[in-house]
């Protein structure tokens, strides 16, 4: 007797393999038996005719560090067959904080001063596992927040008994379970910061078998240089770099993607290399100074001295104030804002790139979020596989579970197989798809049917289940053997 039997299922394995037509049964948390199973009985049977099972998606790039804890219905990622999320990108992270004030742009993208209540990693890890949220959560340290703690100014590159403190306190993070360091080097929080800073920060990795995570230094112009740069960091460290929310941004990078990927082609020849992306063409962050432009629109999508103004363009702002549009950025900052700075083709083609892994980079605290945050998943595999045929949905499937399971670590999670752990999405191929849009962002997918995280059922036919299944998950042995291991399709 099982506990759960999904019967005549589409079975997508996570390994980029054809689909086969199954049952799967689920016992305490794990998957029990895959195959032809017309003698066996569980508690709880389900029809999945014409529907497709796959491994539960894992969100690479997220923001989610608080809201696991404050949230942890966790209803954005849930909703859309999201199992696991990856927390501490862009060198901000939950842990380890300790704060003299409010939190530093863009740290506050997590939450305000009170949310951050974690002065060690291992005090996260703890408050996680106390919530018990709806997924699983991986996470990384950010370099911004390190920073943070021991700076007393962020503007300029940290002296060696700073980073002496800092490499402590990564150390301490990483026997805790920590998967790696990551960077948000655009940032001005972390612009000053050297690439000799970071190499010792990072060399901290190479004992850990961890890895080293980017938000380039440039995403503009500059942006080969910033690549090549983390490519360095990470041969000194001597661990995997990935290479977060990949793209051209500004029209004058345009048209580009084809040498970024054969730069980051040409380093995967030599070092383990990866990189994530989100399916639009626009970026969400706060409102930077240095990324005003008229060459495309910015919506403002938050305001702390300016509440009234999220939902309106920048543009839109400027002209109602009759001034300019750096004067009105200035004036609504600090605030958020999306910009719709890239171009289609660089997104298809950089999304259907073999290293490339799929990651929301969803921000859950801002008021009027990107639509990415509910939708980036389904939007892979309804408007880019099926409806552009951009890549057949197996492979699609892949991008999102078991090439992301083994960059990161996540152990017997990412593919279907007996006796590894039951998360899994059941959706409709048919149907699915993002409903999220710009102008009313906070909406559930279609199509998802049934959601699984460590076997329990958490979601079905648009309600999620009161219990709660998630799980704090450390980081699984040395990742560099899991780069070699990836299987690319």
């Amino acid at each position: 007797m099982y506990d759960t039997l999904i019967r005549g299922a589409r079975v997508l394995d996570g390994t980029g393999a054809p689909a086969v037509r199954a049952d799967v049964a689920l016992a305490r948390g794990r998957i029990a038996a895959i195959g032809g199973l017309d003698g066996a009985r569980a508690a709880d049977e389900i029809d999945a005719t014409g529907l497709v099972l796959a491994p539960g998606f894992i969100d690479v790039h997220t923001h989610d560090d608080t809201n696991v804890i404050r949230t942890p219905e966790m209803l954005p990622k849930l909703t859309q067959g999201v199992t696991t999320v990856v927390v501490g990108n862009c060198g901000i992270s939950a842990a380890p904080v300790s704060l003299q004030g409010e939190p530093p742009d863009p740290m506050n993208l997590l939450g305000d001063a009170s949310h951050f209540r974690y002065p060690t990693f291992k005090a996260y890890t703890e408050a996680v596992d106390a919530a018990r949220p709806a997924v699983n959560v991986a996470a990384l340290v950010g370099h911004t927040a390190l920073r943070s703690n021991h700076m007393d100014r962020l503007d300029r590159n940290a002296s060696a008994a700073e980073i002496d403190a800092m490499r402590a306190q990564l150390r301490e993070a990483l026997a805790h379970g920590a998967i790696g360091l990551s960077t948000g080097l655009a940032y001005a929080s972390a612009f000053d910061a050297s690439t000799d800073e970071v190499k010792a920060l990072a060399a901290e990795l190479d004992a850990h078998g961890a890895l080293y995570t980017t938000h380039l230094r440039s995403e503009f112009a500059e942006i080969l240089e910033a690549m090549q740069e983390a490519f360095d960091i990470a041969v000194h460290a001597r661990v995997p770099v990935i290479v977060s929310h990949l793209k051209c941004a500004g029209a004058g990078n345009w048209g580009r993607s084809q040498e970024v990927l054969s730069l980051l082609d040409t380093a995967g020849r030599m070092q383990p290399v990866g990189c994530d992306c989100y399916p639009y063409s626009a970026s969400s962050s706060t409102l930077d100074l240095k990324q005003v432009t008229a060459d495309f629109e910015i919506d403002i999508t938050w305001s702390t001295p300016h509440p009234e103004m999220a939902g309106r363009t920048l543009a839109e702002i400027a002209a109602a104030w009759q001034t300019s549009l750096l004067d009105a950025a200035r004036r609504l900052q600090p605030a958020g804002a999306v910009y719709h700075g890239m171009d289609e083709d660089d997104v298809r083609r950089i999304l259907s790139h073999r290293l490339t892994m799929i990651g929301s980079d969803g921000l859950p605290n801002d008021p009027l979020p990107h639509p990415r945050l509910w939708g980036a998943f389904p939007r892979v595999l309804g408007h880019y596989s099926r409806d552009l045929g951009l890549f057949p949905l197996e492979q699609a499937v892949h991008k999102m579970t078991g090439l992301s399971a083994r960059r990161f670590g996540l152990a017997e999670r990412g593919e279907i197989h007996a006796g590894w752990h039951a998360d899994l999405v059941l959706f409709d191929p048919a149907t699915v798809r993002d409903v999220a849009t710009f102008r009313a962002p906070v909406q559930p997918a279609a199509g998802i049917a049934a959601v699984w995280v460590n076997g329990t059922l958490s979601y079905r036919d648009g309600v999620a289940a009161a219990t709660r299944a998630g799980r704090w998950l450390p980081r699984a042995g040395d990742l560099r053997g899991s780069f070699a291991a990836s299987s690319n399709p």
